[in-house]
């Protein structure tokens, strides 16, 4: 069987997961994602059928679907996010889309906290300064004391929550499906709405999938319900956010400053409206790219692929690696 294996961290991270994926004897092609639905087509006309995917997050569009079939028998994410694959049209089609849960929460928020206090103490403006040759200095806030209003109170934002709280921040969450017992286990103020936290929050983390609902729920209509001078964090997906307005509002002030680890397309366009702004803090999607967690969401995805296509009888337990 064929495999195609696109995701770079995965390839790049040494670990056991390249000996799991290579124990179910596969032809694997490798390639470096993230792959437009353009190059996925390509890749497919000049080295399928594919057997199995294990991707990051290529765009598995239908077209691409429908151009691996009837060879193709699963798609393998490596990770969490599953908006760049057509899971609709792939579950109409029959076809398995796997994913791994439960496996980065703890590096992203992380990731998080150190977006929070870069924003926090202008990082972006000290290190140009410095690595420049001069010694400007601007005067940063504490974290301490500010209201942390997370959106979307999932694995993630249940692990951000519980660190702003080491932190002495106030924090408080909205999600529609909102867990009271960790609320109440953590002193988690419940918010009635996305609009309610906006207008309350000092320092806001955004946690949501990306849906049609949430697209581009930050702009400049939310902006406004917003205290002068919050700090806005972003790991999750780029689309949540109107890139333009939150240019917008970085520049006038409204915002203290934007820090992300994702934006609308990847990797970012030289002239995107980000780059030359200080109090933007973008890092290149790594808020999961850490040893541990690499490693963690690698042997769960090449798990997912090997018990699937090799079948149950020879079950692998991830949590053994």
């Amino acid at each position: 069987m064929k495999i195609l294996l696109t995701t770079t961290s995965f390839q790049d991270t040494p670990g056991p997961h390249h000996d799991l994926l290579n124990s179910g004897g596969f032809e694997i092609v490798r390639a470096r994602g993230p792959l437009s639905e353009a190059k996925m087509l390509e890749l497919l006309a000049q080295h399928g059928p594919f057997d199995g995917l294990l991707n990051g997050d290529d765009q598995i569009t239908a077209k691409v679907i429908d151009a691996c079939l009837p060879q193709l028998k699963v798609i393998a994410k490596y990770g969490i996010g599953l908006d760049s694959i057509d899971v609709k049209h792939a579950t109409a089609c029959k076809l398995p889309v796997l994913f791994t849960p439960g496996v980065n929460e703890t590096t992203v928020a992380e990731h998080v906290l150190g977006l929070m206090v870069a924003v926090a103490k202008d990082f972006w403006f000290h290190l140009n300064s410095v690595k420049s040759g001069r010694w400007d200095r601007k005067t940063g806030c504490e974290l301490r004391d500010k209201t942390l209003g997370v959106v979307g109170m999932g694995r993630i934002g249940k692990e951000v929550l519980k660190r702003g709280v080491a932190f002495g921040m106030k924090p408080m969450a909205y999600d529609p499906y909102f867990d009271q017992a960790f609320a109440d286990a953590h002193g988690v103020t419940r918010m009635n709405s996305a609009e309610e936290l906006f207008a309350s929050a000092e320092v806001i983390s955004l946690h949501s999938n990306l849906t049609d609902e949430t697209r581009g729920m930050i702009n400049t209509k939310s902006l406004s319900l917003m205290k002068d001078g919050t700090i806005l964090i972003n790991t999750a997906r780029g689309g949540l956010v109107v890139e333009n307005d939150i240019a917008q509002a970085c520049k006038s002030g409204k915002l203290r400053g934007y820090g992300t680890d994702v934006v609308g397309h990847e990797p970012i366009d030289p002239h995107h409206p980000f780059i030359k702004i200080d109090n933007v803090i973008v890092t290149p999607h790594i808020g999961s790219r850490t040893l541990e967690s690499v490693q963690r969401q690698g042997v769960r995805a090449a798990a997912n692929l090997v018990n699937f296509l090799k079948g149950r009888d020879d079950y692998i337990q991830a949590n053994k690696f």
